[in-house]
């Protein structure tokens, strides 16, 4: 029995290989990646490596054992995730895993934004499979934003059509931190967790935060939906992945991600981390 991790070299899964590394052997530990070159640094550590590609259904039928504990790390391909998380799903079934966890989005079937969708279908496929689960409906990254300073700087401005709405988010390390507490404790099997930071912030916040950081005059621009949009295509943005960002803004003003159920937190075992300090480490490096 290992502990998979899939898609182990991406943003969210290799943070969750490293907090594994800190309790579990590494020859406990598989990472399930596409390119094996890019792995090479997880094998030298001695996690074993098992080389698949969601878009490939055949080639996950080795990336499984019978009673592995499975995190699905979500795709990151819009519009395409249905089909990679049905083959994983099928081969986590075929192979008799003791647990499949999944990194959904926050709200899980209240979620009615674009961007949810395709996490809804696929926890419904899960529940169908009846793998034994857990579902990690994580909320917003704080680095969604901080990772995008260079135009706030350089305009003196946070642009969102988000109103007056707050996003309770938190970084990647403390969703992979809950992650690899599930993954390697117990009484998780059937959980839903609701992940979010412990406190939600508004744009301005957020605009105020980044002037606090840099000495710098940073004001929130709210603008109409379709002025967003403008913006973000013109900036070069491709117009669908435009319009997904615009829609969330629109939930986000409706309230769907400043929920704080405490349950990111409870998880991992101390406060998440707070918005100020993922900025001034944005900062400290832009």
């Amino acid at each position: 029995m290992s502990i998979v991790v899939t898609g182990a070299t991406g943003a969210l899964g290799r943070l969750v290989v490293e907090q594994l590394l800190a309790t579990v052997p590494a020859s406990g530990i598989a990472a399930v990646v596409r390119d094996e070159a890019k792995a090479a640094p997880l094998a030298a550590r001695g996690i074993e490596l098992r080389v698949a590609d969601y878009d490939r259904p055949e080639s996950l039928k080795d990336a499984f054992r019978a009673g592995d504990r499975v995190l699905l790390v979500s795709g990151s391909e819009v519009g395409r995730r249905v089909p990679q998380h049905t083959a994983v799903i099928d081969a986590a079934k075929a192979a008799g895993v003791a647990q499949l966890a999944y990194t959904g989005v926050l709200g899980g079937p209240d979620a009615d934004f674009q961007l949810a969708a395709e996490h809804k279908v696929t926890e419904q496929l899960i529940l169908d499979s009846g793998l034994p689960h857990t579902f990690l409906r994580n909320g917003w990254y704080t680095e969604n934003y901080t990772a995008n300073l260079a135009p706030v700087l350089e305009h003196g401005a946070v642009v969102a059509n988000a109103g007056d709405g707050r996003v309770a988010s938190a970084t990647r390390a403390d969703y992979a931190a809950a992650a690899a507490a599930v993954l390697t404790g117990e009484g998780h099997i059937g959980a839903v967790y609701e992940l979010s930071g412990d406190v939600a912030w508004s744009f301005a916040e957020y605009a105020a935060t980044v002037a606090a950081a840099t000495g710098k005059e940073i004001e929130y621009k709210n603008v109409p939906a379709a002025v967003h949009q403008e913006i973000l295509v013109g900036a070069g943005l491709p117009e669908g992945f435009a319009a997904i960002l615009v829609d969330v803004d629109e939930a986000i003003e409706r309230g769907l991600l400043a929920a704080t159920s405490g349950d990111l937190a409870r998880l991992i075992g101390r406060p998440t981390t707070p918005l100020a300090e993922t900025v001034a480490a944005a900062v400290a490096t832009a």
